[in-house]
């Protein structure tokens, strides 16, 4: 009996889309797609008030706001069974732009080196060639892990404490510990979840290739 190909459809959700099958909708106008809208406008008013304005205790905090309501908008949609698809597209797009947002001017600004934000692009390089592989053989993305989102918020964590120990010189010691430890197990996690969706991949293309030779 010829097997069909594995896809995203038939895939076992894991993290945040595991709560899809119990309470998912198509709804626009839910409690956790507007704290995504908000987290989505913080991007811009941050690099104001950090390149623009300069109020750099402004932007601490619009960072760190913005790292606390990743965590926010996931408990709130699981909490309120208000998961949706949007949702589910919007949650990594604000994560990813906050994560671009925050590298490029914190780094501008040299509160961290070119080589860290090197090795944390490279990693979404790699994940954007990796989708497109994927919807080559016809599959969509694989659901979000909980290492991946829990390296997202690792990451989303240091960056206002980097800034603030950039930014407050009484602070800088112990802040800058902190923030670079968290950086630093950050960028490890967000590797090792990069990893994770690569043996996906693989595994989905391979057993699209099984099917398709079976059938030929």
């Amino acid at each position: 009996m010829s097997r069909r190909p594995a896809r995203a459809d038939d895939a076992q959700p894991t993290g945040d889309a595991a709560a899809g099958p119990v309470g998912s909708t198509g709804r626009i106008l839910t409690v956790p797609n507007l704290i995504s809208f908000v987290r989505l406008l913080g991007v811009p008013l941050f690099l104001y008030l950090f390149l623009v304005a300069e109020a750099a205790g402004a932007a601490v905090v619009v960072l760190a706001v913005g790292g606390l309501s990743d965590w926010v908008d996931g408990f709130v949609a699981r909490r309120l069974r208000q998961v949706s698809r949007l949702g589910e597209l919007l949650d990594p797009v604000a994560d990813r732009l906050y994560i671009l947002a925050t590298l490029v001017a914190l780094t501008v600004r040299d509160v961290v080196p070119w080589q860290f934000t090197v090795a944390l692009l490279a990693r979404d390089v790699v994940m954007t060639a990796n989708l497109g592989v994927l919807r080559l053989y016809g599959h969509r993305p694989p659901p979000v892990h909980y290492l991946g989102k829990t390296a997202t918020f690792v990451l989303l964590a240091a960056f206002p404490v980097l800034l603030l120990a950039a930014t407050v010189p009484g602070a800088a010691t112990v802040a800058g510990a902190i923030g670079w430890g968290l950086a630093l197990w950050g960028l490890g996690l967000y590797w090792l979840a990069g990893g994770l969706y690569l043996m996906q991949a693989v595994r989905l293309i391979r057993a699209t290739r099984s099917a398709r030779a079976e059938v030929g």
